[in-house]
């Protein structure tokens, strides 16, 4: 995980505006709050690639660069990262674009593990990827 300079290119899984009921008493908002928005991000990509129900499993790797304010507009990047027999690891940018600024910084990145299940939350195979 590096501290790239720009966002991806692609199109952000998520996207939100930071509130002021998500932050602390000093206008930062929580790293829950965060984590939170990456892990719906993460199971964007995950829930397609499995085609069904999916559970967060693990964190893998987690970092915070930089914090996250009151009205900063927060974009989560995903992407798969690997693609197991049951199982799928995605890997998360979060950039916030600062309120009343263009400035985008890269505010957080981690890893995060899904896993794919049937209607009674065990495990289940991946389907096969159509040519």
């Amino acid at each position: 995980m590096t501290a790239d300079p720009s966002p991806p290119r692609e199109q952000p899984a998520l996207r939100t505006q930071a509130m002021p009921a998500d932050a602390n008493v000093n206008g930062d908002i929580f790293g829950g709050w965060v984590l939170a928005q990456m892990d719906l991000a993460g199971a964007v990509p995950a829930h397609a690639r499995a085609r069904g129900r999916i559970a967060t499993v693990a964190v893998e790797a987690m970092r915070f660069h930089k914090p996250v304010f009151v009205g900063d507009l927060v974009s989560c990047y995903a992407r798969l990262a690997r693609v197991g027999t049951t199982s799928l690891t995605v890997v998360i940018e979060t950039w916030a674009k600062r309120h009343l600024s263009d400035e985008e910084v890269k505010v957080t990145e981690g890893t995060f593990v899904y896993v794919a299940i049937d209607e009674q939350g065990r495990p289940r195979t991946l389907p096969a990827v159509n040519p």
